[in-house]
């Protein structure tokens, strides 16, 4: 697995960051290694129905996608093990099942990005950033 998501796990462990995404460990013991085995079979079946939609392949298959979380969005996150270093590996987001965007750079980067992008509504109705948080699980 890359460095920096190494490290935040070992910061941080399983949990969830701006009440959005979740991020957990992919050889972890908690019920969401099981849900991160469901997606990958899921998955799977999708990519042999239809192969246009999902080209890439899922772990465990040789060079597969590996899960490492999802969004409330309805967003699943991978690894694409695209290079020996796994620091050089690129996520790649499916959407709904339908379709990718690949995100080349670290997963640190990655959350940056995510966190950037998120817009929330306060109490007042007002909309602003999102506050950066992480929430165990």
């Amino acid at each position: 697995m890359p460095s920096d998501f190494k490290a935040f796990l070992d910061t941080y462990g399983t949990g969830v960051i701006a009440e959005e995404l979740v991020v957990f460990h992919p050889h972890g013991s908690s019920p969401l290694l099981e849900r991160m085995r469901r997606i990958h079979e899921s998955f799977a079946g999708s990519r042999e129905r239809r192969p246009d939609d999902f080209p890439h392949p899922f772990h465990p298959e040789p060079g597969g996608l590996i899960s490492w979380g999802y969004d409330y969005g309805g967003d699943e996150h991978f690894f694409l093990p695209c290079n020996p270093d796994p620091d050089r590996w690129t996520i790649v987001t499916m959407a709904h099942e339908e379709g990718c965007a690949t995100f080349d750079g670290s997963f640190t980067e990655f959350i940056t990005a995510f966190m950037e992008r998120l817009e929330f509504m306060d109490e007042d109705g007002n909309i602003g950033p999102a506050v950066p948080s992480f929430e165990s699980c």
